[in-house]
């Protein structure tokens, strides 16, 4: 969404595109997909493109039969998984991995991480954290909690939008609370994103990679079964040119 992008732009200055998008999960016909772009926006990014950029994209479905671990395979358009959830479950995916990237900050070089994550319910029951920055049902329709490294964070903005360009906005309470009112029918994507400015290192495919910065974004995708009739969905924005 336009209005989340240009916040994460303010926030972290020289960002490219790519970081101030989210990734979320799409879920239909027995099967569920992990996206790249901008919900609110109708934007899809592709490979060749932006979606290249990606590491290794790993899921787990949550049921009551337990956890299921899996490497998501990148398609045209996303990530497929290789499961989907069913009533009752719920998927959470994340990329620890991202390329971590460069910009200058008051003459200072800042090398940043990028640390996208979402996760698919499929009701408000109340669920654990399982991701560094994880939104997640409580149990009450329309609320979430949101937890930093299993803390609740007070006082975050919390986007909610339906593909047809609506949203609103909200702030977390005391207590990592949120509650959103969810009119109609079809899709909901929570987004939320936290730049926590401890610095340190993760390993890499040649060894330490140092940051100074992470840079969480980190969704939740619903669908609603009743409700009013769903507002229809603008049109498809065009992804983003392929980077030379």
């Amino acid at each position: 969404m336009k209005k989340l992008s240009l916040a994460m732009l303010a926030t972290l200055g020289a960002m490219t595109s790519a970081q101030a998008h989210q990734i979320w999960i799409e879920q239909a016909d027995g099967g569920a997909v992990v996206r790249f772009g901008e919900f609110g926006e109708n934007l899809r990014e592709v490979s060749p493109g932006l979606l290249d950029k990606f590491s290794k994209v790993t899921a787990t479905l949550l049921s009551a039969m337990g956890e299921q671990k899996a490497e998501a395979s990148k398609i045209a358009s996303g990530f497929k998984l290789p499961f989907a959830a069913a009533a009752g479950d719920s998927i959470v995916v994340e990329d620890a991995g991202y390329p971590l990237y460069t910009w200058k900050q008051q003459d200072k070089e800042v090398r940043n991480w990028f640390y996208p994550a979402a996760r698919l319910i499929t009701g408000f029951a109340a669920q654990q954290p399982k991701l560094p920055l994880d939104l997640v049902p409580t149990g009450q329709p329309g609320q979430f909690k949101l937890v930093f490294k299993d803390q609740p964070k007070p006082k975050i903005k919390v986007t909610l939008a339906t593909q047809s360009g609506w949203a609103k906005e909200a702030h977390t309470d005391a207590q990592g609370l949120v509650t959103f009112d969810m009119p109609w029918q079809g899709v909901y994507v929570a987004e939320v994103s936290m730049n926590d400015k401890t610095a340190g290192e993760r390993a890499g495919p040649n060894g330490a990679e140092p940051y100074d910065a992470v840079s969480y974004a980190t969704t939740v995708t619903y669908e609603k079964a009743d409700g009013l009739p769903p507002l229809p969905a603008g049109p498809p924005a065009p992804p983003s040119a392929p980077r030379k």
